[in-house]
């Protein structure tokens, strides 16, 4: 087995997958490492009381919190890592989101970079990741340089009244930017089939737009492929040379097996908490504290959203089948009632009984799936997002052992508050009626840092070695050949989906790996 790369891509998640795609078109000769195995497709993948009950795809990985009470978060090793599980969701953050904001409980930083930095990636990112929508409806959405590469999603009839409403109360829905590979007008040879089995389970149909469809297969389906994957390669440790300024060798255990693999660049792409984790237990005489952590923030600002997921029970049935094609932005930066950010509202995946005891299996214990399955039948699920802000205490360390401690307190509760009561008030008027109930998202845990989808932070980049961990191409300020590209980069998380900004910046960040090894 050849050792040596020009790059070792630590993750193949959506950092590590698309920059593999990119440095494989760039003809560079690419190993990626990935902790997990593939997922195994299977009738499963789309069996709601084995993924939201059993949670048969999450990591067997527990992670201690501040008050070092054990917890399982939701974290999915496989290739393609937290995409395969995903719901395809690729905002673009806003212009103003690059900038300092001020919020009801503190400041969100600005990014060293602007939008305009990032804007010609975001539109290489949705041709990439088979993203549709559409421009001009979204009152908050930024500058485009081109439309959507794939045209919206359409509404099936419940949403297309839902939109109609919102818009008679003075809102502006628009269609959700999805991920897809959906052909509407040629259905029978389409790879999407507009299931209800897109938002938090695998795809059966490889058509959801993951980072192992469109990032690692189709790098490894390239003629000629110069990318080398490996699964089941849990990496250990990272290895510097005598001076401390260049990664020498990347440890691995692989079934039991030590294995050693050197690269011109090494990149981190793990996930925030789990990058962090490596850089931490990569400690030597000359960084003690770490790798890449002479500035003592790495693991700090950790961020993962402030959501909540809401059933909204009508009396009229909800028969929509795909039901991720709406989304507001009305109240995102706040309104005439709250001068502070509010946040993001867009539809979940169709909630049916199984998922709903899985959310809530205390207060659903006694209750039969059926009974589940009819409150589901006229159920809207609505998914809140605000934002949470970079708290240099809220942080990941480890022990000796690599045992992950995740101390978190959120943030920005008031804002989340304010935009559950303005969406209740919403459907009070449209309905008549009151009919929501707050339910946990993904996991059958009372415990929110166990949903750990939208994790950032721990590792950000800016142009001071004192206060940052990388530099503005996502290199470790302190040393010469180790990278990050994974969403640890953020500074600020804003309030939509991180997903499509992190896959941006890893094409942003291909470019100049591609220029530095010529």
């Amino acid at each position: 087995m050849t050792n040596h790369y020009e790059v070792v891509i630590i993750g193949s998640g959506a950092g590590g997958g698309t920059l593999a795609r990119c440095l494989k078109e760039a003809g560079k000769k690419v190993l990626v490492l990935e902790r997990g195995d593939w997922l195994p497709r299977e009738p499963q993948n789309w069996d709601s009381s084995e993924v939201f009950q059993n949670n048969r795809y999450v990591s067997i990985d527990p992670w201690k919190d501040r008050n070092n009470k054990q917890f399982q978060p939701g974290s999915h090793y496989f290739v393609g890592g937290a995409t395969k599980l995903y719901g395809a969701a690729h905002f673009r953050l806003r212009e103003r989101d690059f900038e300092e904001l001020i919020h009801v409980d503190g400041i969100s930083p600005a990014w060293p970079l602007r939008y305009n930095d990032f804007e010609p990636y975001y539109t290489r990112a949705e041709a990439m990741y088979h993203v549709h929508g559409e421009r001009g409806e979204d009152p908050t959405e930024p500058r485009a340089s081109a439309p959507y590469p794939y045209p919206p999603i359409k509404h099936e009839p419940r949403m297309q009244q839902l939109v109609d409403e919102f818009k008679a109360a003075g809102l502006h829905p628009f269609h959700a930017p999805t991920g897809v590979n959906l052909d509407e007008a040629n259905l029978p040879f389409s790879a999407c089939v507009k299931c209800n089995r897109c938002d938090g389970f695998p795809c059966l149909l490889h058509a959801k737009g993951d980072a192992e469809v469109m990032g690692i297969r189709a790098g490894l389906g390239l003629a000629n492929s110069s990318l080398t994957l490996l699964t089941r390669c849990h990496v250990l440790k990272l290895i510097t040379n005598s001076a401390g300024d260049t990664i020498t060798e990347v440890l691995v255990d692989r079934d039991g097996e030590n294995l050693k693999f050197s690269g011109d660049i090494v990149v981190v792409s793990c996930g925030a908490a789990n990058s962090a984790r490596l850089l931490l237990m990569s400690a030597n005489d000359v960084h003690p504290n770490g790798l890449a952590n002479s500035s003592d923030q790495v693991g700090r600002n950790y961020m993962y959203h402030n959501c909540k997921a809401v059933v909204a029970l009508g009396r009229e049935p909800n028969n929509t089948v795909f039901q991720k094609t709406v989304a507001v932005n009305d109240w995102y930066f706040g309104d005439n009632d709250f001068d502070f950010p509010i946040g993001n509202i867009q539809m979940t995946g169709k909630t049916n009984g199984a998922m709903m005891k899985g959310y809530k299996p205390k207060l659903t214990a006694l209750a039969p799936t059926w009974t589940m399955d009819k409150m589901a039948e006229r159920s809207l699920d609505f998914w809140l997002q605000t934002e949470d802000l970079p708290r240099p205490d809220n942080r990941v360390t480890v022990d000796s052992g690599g045992q992950i401690t995740l101390s978190y307190l959120p943030t920005n509760d008031r804002a989340s508050h304010e935009l559950m009561v303005r969406l209740e008030r919403l459907l009070d008027k449209l309905y008549q009626q009151d009919h929501l109930a707050e339910r946990q998202i993904y996991f059958a845990s009372d415990m929110a840092i166990a949903a750990v989808g939208h994790q950032a932070g721990t590792c950000r980049f800016g142009t001071n070695p004192e206060d940052s961990v990388l530099d503005l191409n996502c290199k470790a300020h302190d040393l010469d050949n180790l990278y990050v590209v994974d969403t640890s980069f953020f500074p600020s998380i804003g309030a939509v989906n991180p997903s499509l900004t992190a896959i941006a910046n890893a094409i942003r960040v291909s470019e100049h790996l591609v220029n530095r090894l010529g």
